[in-house]
C-alpha cells in the first residue's frame, strides 16, 4: 500500500508595508513647514536683531553686539518691570492653582448641580483675554462703570493706585482662566483611582489626610503642566496691563513684555534692543521651566 505524498506548504505572503519614510515626511511636513514659518524663522530674526544696530526704520544697520543688551539692562524700567513681572506671576500662580484645584474638587463630587457649576465656571475661558480686558476696563471705570458712583463717594479707583492696579488686574485673570485650571485639574483627579480612597476610608483617614497623602501626591503631574502653563504665561503677560493700565500709575504695572513694546514701538524705536531684551527673557523661561520640570521630577527618578 504506497503511502501518500504530503501536499507542499505555500509560502506565506509577503507582508504589506504600511508605509515608507517618505509617507512619514510627507504627513509631518504641514506641521514642520507652520512650525518653521511661524517659530524657528522668527526666532532666528529676534536673534539676529539682539545683535545688530536695528532701529525700526531703516533696517538692518550691521553688528553691534553687546551694545543691545547692554542697553536692555541699563533701561530705567527694567529692573522695576522685572521685580513687577515677577511678582505679578508668583500672585497669579497661587491665586490660579489654588482656585483651581478648590473648584475642581467641588465640581467632582455627584452633586445636583455638577453640570451646571463645570459649564458656569467653564465659560469665562471661552472668552478671548483682550475682549475680557476690555470688558473690566468698562467695569472699572469711574466714569461709567457700574461703580462709578461708589467711586465718586469713596474715592477709590480701581485702576488708580499701583496695589488696586495690580488686584484689579489679578481679578480679572482669576476670572478669565479660573476654569480652565479647574478643568485640568478635574481630568488629572479624575484619573486617581477609586480603589485608593476606598482602602484610606477603611483605615480611617481623614478627609485631609486622604487629601495631603493622596489626591496631591498623585495629582504631582498635572500640578506640574498647570504650574508650567501659569508661570510661563504670567511671564510673558501684556495685554491685560496694555489695556487695562497702560502700564501705569506712574510706570508701577510695567510688565517686561510692555518694556519691549514700549522699546521697539514707542520712544526709542529700537528693533535691537527689543530683540536683546527677547531674547533675555527667552533665556529666562527656558531656565525657569526646567527648573520647575526637575522640582516636579519624581523622587525615583533623581
Amino acid at each position: 500500500m504506497s503511502t501518500p505524498i504530503l501536499a507542499r506548504t505555500a509560502p506565506p505572503p509577503p507582508r504589506r508595508r504600511v508605509g515608507t519614510p517618505l509617507t512619514g515626511w510627507l504627513y509631518a511636513a504641514p506641521t514642520a513647514i507652520f512650525v518653521a514659518l511661524l517659530f524657528v524663522l522668527p526666532l532666528l530674526v529676534v536673534g539676529k536683531m539682539s545683535i545688530s544696530d536695528w532701529p525700526l526704520l531703516g533696517g538692518d544697520k550691521g553688528i553691534n553686539f553687546p551694545d543691545n543688551f547692554v542697553s536692555a539692562v541699563n533701561n530705567r524700567f527694567f529692573l522695576d518691570s522685572v521685580v513687577f513681572t515677577l511678582k505679578y506671576t508668583v500672585l497669579a500662580t497661587i491665586l490660579l492653582i489654588a482656585l483651581g484645584l478648590g473648584l475642581a474638587l467641588l465640581v467632582q463630587e455627584s452633586t445636583r448641580w455638577k453640570g451646571l457649576l463645570r459649564t458656569a465656571f467653564l465659560i469665562p475661558s471661552a472668552l478671548g483675554l483682550a475682549s475680557a480686558s476690555l470688558l473690566f476696563y468698562v467695569l472699572y471705570s469711574p466714569l461709567a462703570g457700574p461703580f462709578a458712583e461708589l467711586s465718586k463717594a469713596t474715592g477709590f479707583t480701581f485702576l488708580g493706585t499701583p496695589d488696586a492696579a495690580l488686584w484689579s488686574t489679578l481679578f480679572l485673570i482669576v476670572w478669565r482662566y479660573a476654569g480652565f485650571y479647574m478643568l485640568l485639574m478635574l481630568v488629572g483627579l479624575q484619573g486617581i483611582p477609586d480603589d485608593v480612597y476606598e482602602a484610606a476610608r477603611i483605615d480611617g483617614a481623614s478627609r485631609w489626610q486622604t487629601f495631603t497623602g493622596i489626591t496631591l501626591p498623585l495629582l504631582r503631574p498635572t500640578l506640574a503642566l498647570t504650574t508650567i502653563l501659569c508661570v510661563t504665561g504670567s511671564l510673558l503677560a501684556f495685554e491685560q496691563f496694555y489695556i487695562l493700565t497702560k502700564g501705569g500709575p506712574d510706570n508701577s504695572t510695567i510688565t517686561v513684555v510692555q518694556l519691549i513694546y514700549n522699546v521697539a514701538f514707542q520712544g526709542q524705536n529700537d528693533l535691537g534692543v527689543a530683540g536683546a531684551l527677547s531674547v533675555l527673557v527667552l533665556i529666562a523661561l527656558v531656565i525657569i521651566n526646567i527648573g520647575q520640570l526637575r522640582a516636579f521630577r519624581p523622587a525615583d527618578e533623581d
